[in-house]
């Protein structure tokens, strides 16, 4: 059967856009993520979410998993593990490899579960 593909609009509108802010994950008491290129998705009413490319996080966290999801909206997520010292988390990197057009910009980029991680910090330069 085919997956249901929805647009976003009135009543479920989604906005990407360049954060504007330098954004930083910690996991573990160190850094995991850097990044001056990371895009605020935000989605209808759920909290705005920080897509970080996958080249400005510390790989070594990342372990893949089977786990995958998917949003009529964005399309399939596949996830990542996070092993940072003692915060380990499953399935709690997310990335959506093939977005749906509406949001093409958050390909090649990872959003964290922000109840899993120390803290994601926006920091104006």
């Amino acid at each position: 059967m085919a997956k249901k593909v929805l647009q976003p609009g009135p009543d479920h509108p989604i906005t990407v856009e360049p954060t504007k802010a330098r954004v930083v994950v910690k996991a573990g008491g160190r850094v995991i993520a850097d990044s001056r290129n990371a895009f605020t998705l935000q989605e209808s009413t759920y909290p705005a979410v920080q897509y970080i490319p996958l080249a400005d996080v510390d790989a070594s966290v990342l372990e893949r998993t089977d786990h995958e999801t998917y949003c009529p909206y964005k399309g399939e997520a596949s996830y990542y593990s996070l092993n940072a010292g003692d915060v380990q988390g499953e399935n709690a990197v997310w990335t959506y490899e093939k977005p749906y057009d509406p949001v093409a910009p958050i390909k090649d980029h990872v959003a964290f579960y922000p109840n899993v991680v120390d803290s994601i910090e926006l920091i104006e330069d």
